[in-house]
């Protein structure tokens, strides 16, 4: 409850960023699932804005609440993204991709004047890697791509779900590396990204522009 309390301050103070004519890139996971809910009051007290969502039950989630969400080739930049982290170290470096959407979080990111990250404070850390790295890659040779993820020092396991393979929303399966400490974030992920198989990782470097901290007291800190 208390850490309910932390995303849900986040996520508020990060709505506050949002102006009339904007687009909006809707992020994934439960404290981005706060931030939809709340843009949706917005929204139904007249805010007139448009959105993108990163995987399809933020699309479906804003579209059930009333947000009006648009084709990405109606989209020629998207105002501001908010979304949340699994990780955050003090460089504001992040892990994404717990809810495995991480490839779709990236795009989104990439395309935005503005990357708003929003956590609880037990999401900020000194380094990165306690929290296993996500990792989306193909399907085909998917074991030779793991024998390469193994080499640079870490264990990968595919994730299940049900006892069977989790599909991403682009239908490529996710891995989990257990990292435990990742020392060089940008250097882990150029090499993770050179290997052939590998679609993206869940390292987001250098690209966050706003950290918001929840507190457990239910006040906030921005980055």
């Amino acid at each position: 409850m208390i850490v309910l309390i932390a995303k849900r301050v986040a996520a508020e103070k990060a709505v506050e960023l949002i102006d009339n004519g904007m687009v909006v890139g809707l992020g994934s996971g439960s404290t981005s699932t706060l931030a939809i809910r709340k843009i949706a009051e917005y929204v139904k007290n007249g805010l007139q804005i448009t959105a993108v969502a990163s995987s399809k039950n933020s699309e479906k989630l804003a579209k059930e609440l009333g947000i009006p969400i648009i084709p990405f080739s109606e989209v020629k930049e998207i105002d501001i993204t908010i979304d949340g982290a699994d990780e955050v170290d003090h460089d504001m470096n992040l892990i994404k991709g717990g809810g495995g959407a991480l490839l779709r979080e990236k795009i989104l990111a990439f395309n935005s004047k503005k990357f708003v990250v929003i956590i609880d404070e037990s999401k900020l850390v000194n380094k990165l890697g306690q929290f296993p790295l996500p990792v989306e890659i193909v399907p085909f040779a998917s074991e030779l791509t793991l024998k390469h993820l193994e080499a640079l020092n870490c264990k990968p396991l595919i994730r299940r779900h049900n006892d069977k393979e989790w599909i991403s929303d682009n239908g490529n399966l996710i891995v989990d590396c257990i990292f435990n400490v990742i020392n060089d974030p940008s250097d882990l992920n150029q090499k993770i990204r050179s290997i052939p198989g590998v679609v993206e990782t869940g390292l987001f470097i250098g690209m966050t522009h706003t950290l918001i901290i929840g507190n457990m007291e239910g006040t906030t800190r921005t980055l």
